[in-house]
């Protein structure tokens, strides 16, 4: 017998509802990572997205050598934010 099977038996619950309700605990546990992270960056610049603090950049108000890693990870964990949004939804 499998964990899953172990775990889902003891609480009663079939091993697909665990494994879906275990997948989304797991997964909005990540967004809150992420989206903890991104409010971090978008409140040092003083911009809610990606696209203001480039935009910003482009205005001259931030050089873009002193924001390019913060712009680059921001990008990044937008991208993870969106992802984990899509795999929610088809949960």
């Amino acid at each position: 017998m499998t964990i899953l099977n172990r775990v889902a038996r003891a609480f009663q619950i079939s091993p697909h509802s665990l494994l879906r309700e275990s997948l989304r605990t797991y997964l909005k546990q990540k967004l809150i990572q992420i989206e903890s992270e991104m409010f971090i960056l978008a409140k040092k610049y003083g911009v809610q997205n990606v696209f203001e603090l480039d935009a910003r950049v482009q205005q001259g108000l931030f050089h873009e050598q002193e924001t390019s890693e913060d712009y680059f990870r921001m990008d990044y964990l937008e991208t993870e934010r969106d992802k984990i949004k899509n795999l929610m939804e088809s949960l």
